[in-house]
Formats: structure tokens, sequence, C-alpha cells
């Protein structure tokens, strides 16, 4: 009997040890269920934006990088797939920091209107200028999906409510500025890169919006052009 019991406190201690690293192992594959280890069509252009070894191939490696930085700004699905979705967010993103401290190098948004607000829909950028001077920005903006796009064209401030609550999407809209409709300027929780866009409205991160509010006032001029990627 006591042979017995000796192998069954053994038997018990060797469990014990192993459980958690059959755990461990048990759970890597579901991990890696997670990522799709497919190499997507561009592949190359998101290693290069992630600071990955660019070889065109997807990896474990790359597929969590990628995946991490869907998630972080809420494409879906996040599965790390280099594919377009992906692709245009980054690209995007490439040309807001091209713009610079000069986003208006081009010209497109009036320079004889004094201080006015600038929209650049393709770049997903916004300014205050006044005249040729960069007051504020450029700051990276969500604008409207395909559904609801943000109008373009010559705008003014027309109403602000710092504490706005929208009764058509039930959701909390601060630093409310509107200039087209039911269009304004507001701040939101969502990453700015976050597809496919917002109600029609110009998202803005926070500090932002808080910043528009204290430069802008009723009357004031607002320009919108471009065209969102992927509308």
């Amino acid at each position: 009997m006591n042979a017995i019991r000796r192998r069954a406190v053994i038997g018990l201690a060797v469990t014990a040890l192993t459980v958690p690293t059959t755990v461990a192992l048990g759970t890597a594959p579901a991990a890696a269920a997670s990522c799709n280890v497919t190499t997507g069509p561009y592949q190359k252009q998101v290693e290069k934006f992630l600071g990955r070894p660019v070889d065109g191939r997807q990896s474990l490696a790359d597929c969590k990088a990628i995946r991490s930085f869907q998630l972080k700004h809420g494409i879906t699905p996040s599965a790390g797939y280099a594919g377009t979705v992906t692709w245009r967010t980054m690209s995007t993103m490439l040309a807001q920091r091209a713009a610079g401290t000069n986003p208006n190098r081009d010209g497109k948004c009036p320079t004889n209107k004094g201080r006015i607000a600038c929209v650049d829909l393709t770049r997903q950028l916004s300014w205050i200028q006044d005249g040729s001077r960069l007051k504020y920005g450029p700051v990276p903006v969500r604008t409207g999906k395909a559904a609801s796009p943000t109008r373009t064209g010559a705008k003014k401030i027309y109403w602000r409510n710092i504490n706005h609550w929208s009764t058509l999407y039930n959701v909390s809209m601060p630093y409310a500025q509107f200039f087209d409709g039911g269009q304004a300027f507001h701040s939101t929780t969502k990453s700015m890169w976050n597809p496919p866009g917002s109600g029609g409205c110009v998202n803005m991160r926070s500090a932002d919006a808080k910043a528009y509010w204290n430069l802008l006032r009723n009357g004031d001029d607002v320009f919108v052009y471009g065209r969102k990627p992927g509308t």
C-alpha cells in the first residue's frame, strides 16, 4: 500500500508540473489561428510602413504586427492580412505626414477669406488658416463614409454647442460646430483612422476639437474639398 501511495503522489506531482506547459502549448495554435498567414496584395508596402523586414512574404510576426495596427484603429476583420483597407489607412497616414506644416501648398483652400477652417477629404486633414498664414494644424480628421459623405464646398459655421447630444445617432458630440445642415466639427473617442468613417461630420481628437472651438466663431468660413479614399 505504501508503494502504491508513493506512486500516486509522484504521479500527481508530475501532473501538476506539466499542466501549465500543456495549457500554454494548447493556446499557441489558437493565438496563431487568429492571424491570417496568407501573403496580402500590399504585403511589401505594409511591411515597410510597420518597420518589418520587407520580403513580401507573410510571417507570423508580420501578421501579429499588422493585426496590432488593425486592432488599434478598429479595422475589421483584424486578422493581420495586408489588404486594401489596411494599406489605404496607412497611405492616408503617409500623406498626412507629408503635408508637414504647409498643408495648403497646392492652394486649394481659399486664402482670400481671412480666418477659415479647411478640410481636405483626400488626405483626411484639417487646419485653420488666416489668409495664407497657418493658425492651427494640420490635424487628422475622420470624415463621412460613402453612404453619408461630408459635403464639399464653401460653408460657414452657423451654430455651436459645446455639449451637443445627437438625437439622430444617440451619441455625444462635444465641441460641436455646425457648418452644413447636421454636419459639424466635433470630438470623438474613435481613432481618426477608423473605417469606414463618420455619418458626415468631421470627427476630431478631443484636443483638436477644443482648439477649433476656441479659435472659430459663428460666421467663420469653412471650405471642404477633395474625395475621401475608398468612397
